[in-house]
Parts: structure tokens; C-alpha cells; sequence
């Protein structure tokens, strides 16, 4: 029995087979011609301009007739021949005015082969904007990716290359263009210059005027350059939302005229015509050539007879020959697209062919019979990482229930060492490390721990203790058992079905028993040298738990620790000694006191190695206040032993001096003051 296929198109071939019906079945890989040819006007491929006549693959002209061959010229005129192509270019290198859009040249209807670049890496944007002021490309003060946009019948193509690669953005389109575009710049800084060129066709002259302007030579370039003005001069006013651009269209250089030789009788050198032109086709360079001519009869002389003439300089002129054939131009490639594993390099392809007036961009087409190069590669910078499980999966979280378990997953490289995550990116999605796991359904219940092993008592009636805690059966997985309490509330387990937490234990029975109490020790009795130390010494009484003081005899029959015992204090040294102060040699108006002071040694010794800054003083000042100058009426002695007193010279102590207050007032009259 067959097989029913639903068939779809086959486009995939190449030459006269693209006007046969191949179909393919959906889902294999052959195909079947089922005629030789499709109905007229199929399109040879999709999104091509062809179009299939009678089984014939047939491409439309520029004037839209199948088969006329015509073709846009460089300037894209139909069916031109490049006689009427101005390429128009220059530099823009005013240095800007404020911050935001400011335009900077006008594209007209009609161009073709548009560049236009930065000169170098900056922070501004070129913007294009169409009739009407509509917002082409990165407008609105929003950024665009890099791209083709179509606009003004033509694609622009956006470039916005890494700033590392040191070159500015681009903007260009085959053309011609149907509608005048502007260009802006987002000004951010300082203009980096600007270069621009484009081809337009301009009409042939009018041989009628004869004031009209010679044929601009085939590609001959018009150099519009940006040139300050003179520094005397004031800078001209800036119309706004533009950049100030003072073009400057150089002349032909008119043909040099020969010099009539000075002082020559016989001949003059005259040009006669020019060597052969450096290049066959494009643009060359030739060498005119000069000989010397008769004045009267017009006839080549010998060189000999101009000798005395200034023979004309034979500079290089410029030559124009026939175009030459087009080539494509491929430009650097770009960075590998990844930066490990497999990756692909693009470059940019352009035909281009040489004028006369110089090289410039052509449609691919006229390259078309030649070879055209790949335009992209492939590229490996280095080999990317792979994923590796270093431990097995963990225990589950918990002991019932769902939860998690877990193992470790790193990126290593191709030496084995762990390396950044984003090396195995382009590779294998990455191992799990964390994944659910069910153990099961869980349960509440009461759990204990153990009883603890010691009793709270010695001897007598003590508790022993355990833990007791409501808890689901997996909460305590992987915990300690202090945490363990925290897990659940003691409201989820029945409450009369609690285990007791505690019990009573007893070792053995208690006994009354005595012991001696001994007291710390005292500080050592001298700072230095041997001392002694004390403590206290007490028998107390033990019954289980229990302590009280007792008498000593209830301690008899037990060794009496000591409660004295020597100590050994630091090194003494030699220190200063001193006698108490004497009496004041004077009751009032300054008296001084003095005292013996001497060092002595650990021994009670004189000693020399007291510290000299640390000796006491041995005078000091005394009764300093003013004597009075007479005994008044209320000085009187009040003791018949005054002037024992007063020979004893008692007079300088307090006691004595109120005592005979009269006797001891005309001594200290009659005494001078005692020198400080």
C-alpha cells in the first residue's frame, strides 16, 4: 500500500532548475520535479527580483522590462554609462555647538553610495532624519541598535563598532536615494570629524550657453572642506540646530602655457603632446613633453638652439583612462563572537571599482561573475569549561515530609581548576545542585532524652532531670538537641500523655560527718624580707547537704591544719629614715623646725643606696604669723614656774607661750629673727 505525503516547495537549487516545481514531502529530506516548468511569472526564488518565463529564469532592468539588460549606473541612472556621476565628499571638523541634535549635512534625492563615518571613537551619535523631520535613526533622544533601516527608498545600514577597535560609527546605503535624508549629530563633546561622500548624478552641460561651466570630468571629486575663519575676523552667526560649513570647489587646473624663451634668436620650447599614462585603466599620472620649435618657420630645432631658454618643468600631471573592472574589497574582521568554544568572524564586502577620478563603492552586481569572498569564518579563542558534580546527593532535610537535599556542582576548566560560571554558558545546561525530596508523612509526638546520670544529692533524697519536648518526627533532623524544644508547641501532643521530666534518687542514706574549714591566707606581713602569713581554721559540721559551725572538739580526733605559715616578700632595699620634728625655734615671725634623716639598710644599718631623690627634708618653716608687739592687759603669766620656764627656752611651744604669756612676749622682743 502507498504512502500520502503533504508536499511543500523545494527552492533550494540552483540554474535552470529554479523555474522547475520541486516539491519536498514535509518532514524528509528529498524532493520530487514534478514538471519541468511553473506557471509564468513565479518568482525564481522567494525575495528575489526574477521572474520565470516559459521556464526560463529572466531578470527585469531598471525599467522595469524583463530582459533589457538595463542596469543602474554608479550614480543610479538606468542604463547610464557613469558620464554623469560627481562624487561628492569632505570632512566636517567644526568643533560643535551646544549639547544635543545639531545637523550637519543634507543628503539630496538621488544619491547613491553613501559613506559616512567618524573619524575616531567619541560619546556622539550620527541620527537621520527624513521629509517632515521624521525620526529615522536614533531619535527622540533614544539610542538605536546597530542595523539597516530602510528610509528614503534605500537601506541605511547603522554600525557602532567597541570603542577598543578605535574606529567611529557609520552610516551607509547603496542609494539612490528617493527622498533628501538630513544627518545630525547627538553632540556630547568636541566634534572628532566627520567624513562623508555620496555619488549624484548632475545634468550634462548646455552646448548652447556659452557661459556654461566645462563637464566635470567622469567620478571627479568635489572636496568640500570645513576651514575656520581668520582669527581677525568675527566668527559668523550659527543658524540653530546646524553646524557653520564653508565649502570651498576648486577649479580645473587651467593647461600650463609654454614659456617664450628669454633671449633665445631661433626657437622657443613648446608642449607637444604627453608621455603614455601610467595606468591602463582609472586614474594615472603622465609626463608632457616639450621640444624646441622654430619662431619663424615652425619646425622642430635641435635642443641646443633653446639652450638659452628656461626649459619648462616636465611635472607629473594627472591621467584618466577607462574604468577599470571592479573587485571586491574586504575589510578586517571582526571579533571572534565568543569568547571560548566555537565562535564566527564577519567582515564587510564591498565591490568596488576605479575612475578616473578615483575608487568608489559599485552595486555588488558588478561583481557578480567574480569570486566572492566568505564573509564570515569560523573562530575558537579557547576551549570553553564543563560542568562537573563533585559530592553526591546530601541526606534529606528533614526526617519526614518534604524538603531538600543538596550537592556540590562548579565550573572547571580544561586544567581542572574552578573557573567563573559564565565558561560553561555556551555548554550543557548546568547540573542541579538542589532538588526536592519526600520522606514520607509526618507524625507529633512527646520525646525524651535519657535521665541524667548523676543524683542532685550525695547521700539522702535527690532529682534526677530529662528533656522532654513536642515534636513533629522530621523537625529534629540535623539538629541539636537544645534546638529540638523550640520546634513545635507542647498544644499539638495530648497533654496527659506527657512524660515526666523529673524522679527522685537517692545514693545512700546521709551521716553526720565533721571536717576543718580552712580560710584563705592573709598578705605577707612585711613588704620585704621573711614575714608571715594567717588564715582561719574553724570544724564544721556535714549532714547530707548541709553545713553549720561546730566546736572545735567535735574536730579533735582530725590533723589540725596550720593557721600560720612564713612568707618571703620582695628583695628589701635600703630606705630613708627619719626622726620626728623639733619644737619651732620661734613662737612668731618664722621659726624653723628640724629632724635627723638617715638611710639605712635591712638591717637597721647605715646604708648609701637610698634613692637621693626620694630623701625627706630635714627644715622646714614654722609659725609664721606676726608676733605681737607689746603684752596687752589680757598677756599675763598664770604660772609661778615662768621663768624657769623662760631659762629653759620652753617659750617656743604653744603650751608654754599662753601659760607665761608675759615672760615669754619680752623674751621673743629681745631676741632678733631667726635667719631662713
Amino acid at each position: 500500500m502507498g504512502q500520502l505525503y503533504q508536499w511543500e516547495p523545494f527552492t533550494e537549487v540552483q540554474g535552470s532548475q529554479r523555474c522547475e516545481l520541486n516539491c519536498r514531502p514535509r518532514g524528509f529530506r528529498f524532493y520530487v520535479r514534478h514538471t519541468e516548468k511553473v506557471q509564468d511569472g513565479t518568482l525564481c526564488q522567494p525575495g528575489a527580483p526574477d521572474i520565470c518565463v516559459a521556464g526560463r529564469c529572466l531578470s527585469p532592468g531598471c525599467d522595469g522590462i524583463l530582459g533589457s539588460g538595463r542596469r543602474p549606473d554608479g550614480c543610479g541612472v538606468c542604463g547610464g554609462d557613469d558620464s554623469t556621476c560627481r562624487l561628492v565628499s569632505g570632512n566636517l571638523t567644526d568643533r560643535g555647538g551646544p549639547l544635543g541634535y545639531q545637523k550637519i549635512l543634507l543628503i539630496p534625492a538621488g544619491a547613491s553610495q553613501l559613506q559616512i563615518a567618524q573619524l575616531r571613537p567619541s560619546s556622539n551619535y550620527l541620527a537621520l532624519r527624513g521629509p517632515g523631520g521624521r525620526s529615522i535613526i536614533n531619535g527622540n533622544w533614544a539610542v538605536d541598535p546597530p542595523g539597516s533601516y530602510t528610509a528614503g527608498g534605500t537601506i541605511f545600514r547603522y554600525n557602532r563598532p567597541p570603542r577598543e577597535e578605535g574606529t567611529g560609527e557609520t552610516l551607509s546605503a547603496e542609494g539612490p536615494t528617493t527622498q533628501p535624508v538630513d544627518v545630525y549629530m547627538i553632540f556630547q563633546e568636541e566634534n572628532p570629524g566627520v567624513f562623508y561622500q555620496y555619488v549624484i548624478s548632475s545634468p550634462p552641460p548646455n552646448p548652447e550657453n556659452p557661459t556654461s561651466e566645462p563637464r566635470i570630468p567622469q567620478l571627479q571629486p568635489e572636496m568640500f572642506r570645513v576651514e575656520p575663519p581668520p582669527a581677525s575676523a568675527p566668527r559668523p552667526a550659527r543658524t540653530p540646530g546646524t553646524l557653520q560649513r564653508q565649502v570651498r570647489i576648486p577649479q580645473m587646473p587651467a593647461p600650463p602655457h609654454p614659456r617664450t624663451p628669454l633671449g633665445s634668436p631661433t626657437g622657443y620650447w613648446k608642449r607637444v603632446g604627453y608621455s603614455e599614462c601610467s595606468a591602463s585603466c582609472g586614474k594615472g599620472v603622465w609626463r608632457p613633453i616639450f621640444h624646441c620649435i622654430s619662431r619663424e618657420s615652425g619646425e622642430e630645432l635641435d635642443e641646443r638652439s633653446c639652450a638659452t631658454g628656461a626649459r619648462p618643468s616636465a611635472s607629473l600631471e594627472p591621467c584618466h583612462g577607462p574604468p577599470c573592472p571592479p573587485y571586491w574589497e574586504a575589510g578586517e574582521w571582526t571579533s571572534c563572537s565568543r569568547s571560548c568554544g566555537p565562535g564566527t568572524q564577519h567582515r564587510q564586502l564591498r565591490c568596488r571599482q576605479e575612475f578616473g577620478g578615483g575608487g568608489s563603492s559599485v552595486p555588488p552586481e558588478r561583481c557578480g561573475h567574480l569570486p566572492r569572498p566568505n564573509i564570515t569564518q569560523p573562530c575558537q579563542l579557547r576551549l570553553c569549561g564543563h560542568w562537573e558534580v563533585r559530592s553526591p546527593w546530601s541526606q534529606c532535610s528533614v526526617r519526614c515530609g518534604r524538603g531538600q537535599r543538596s550537592r556540590q556542582v562548579r565550573c572547571v576548566g580544561n586544567n581542572g581548576d574552578e573557573v567563573s560560571e559564565r565558561e560553561c554558558a555556551s555548554g550543557p545546561p548546568r547540573p542541579p545542585s538542589r532538588e526536592a525530596c519526600d520522606m514520607g508523612p509526618c507524625i507529633t509526638a512527646w520525646f525524651h532524652s535519657d535521665w541524667s546520670s548523676k543524683c542532685s544529692a550525695e547521700c539522702g533524697t535527690g532529682i534526677q532531670r530529662r528533656s522532654v519536648v513536642c515534636l513533629g518526627s522530621g523537625e529534629a533532623h540535623g539538629v541539636g538537641q537544645e534546638e529540638v524544644g523550640a520546634g513545635t508547641s507542647e498544644q499539638s501532643c495530648a497533654p496527659g500523655s506527657r512524660p515526666p521530666d523529673m524522679r527522685a534518687c537517692s545514693l545512700r542514706p546521709c551521716e553526720m560527718t565533721w571536717c576543718w574549714y580552712m580560710g584563705p591566707w592573709t598578705e605577707c606581713s612585711s613588704e620585704c624580707g621573711s614575714g608571715t602569713q594567717r588564715r582561719d581554721i574553724i570544724c564544721v559540721s556535714k549532714l547530707g547537704a548541709e553545713f553549720n559551725v561546730t566546736s572545735p572538739s567535735n574536730c579533735a580526733h582530725l590533723p589540725r591544719p596550720p593557721a600560720l605559715q612564713p612568707c618571703q616578700g620582695q628583695d628589701c632595699q635600703d630606705r630613708w629614715f627619719s626622726t620626728p620634728w623639733s619644737p619651732c625655734s620661734r613662737s612668731c615671725q618664722g621659726g624653723m623646725q628640724t629632724r635627723e634623716v638617715q638611710c639605712l639598710t635591712a638591717n637597721q644599718t647605715l646604708g648609701i643606696r637610698c634613692p637621693p631623690h626620694l630623701r625627706p627634708s630635714r627644715r622646714r618653716p614654722c609659725n609664721s604669723q606676726p608676733c605681737s608687739q607689746r603684752p596687752d592687759d589680757q598677756c599675763k603669766d598664770s604660772s609661778p614656774h615662768c621663768p624657769l620656764v623662760v631659762q629653759a627656752r620652753l617659750c617656743v611651744y604653744p603650751y608654754y607661750t599662753a601659760t607665761c604669756c608675759r615672760s615669754c612676749a619680752h623674751v621673743l622682743e629681745r631676741s632678733p629673727p631667726e635667719p631662713a
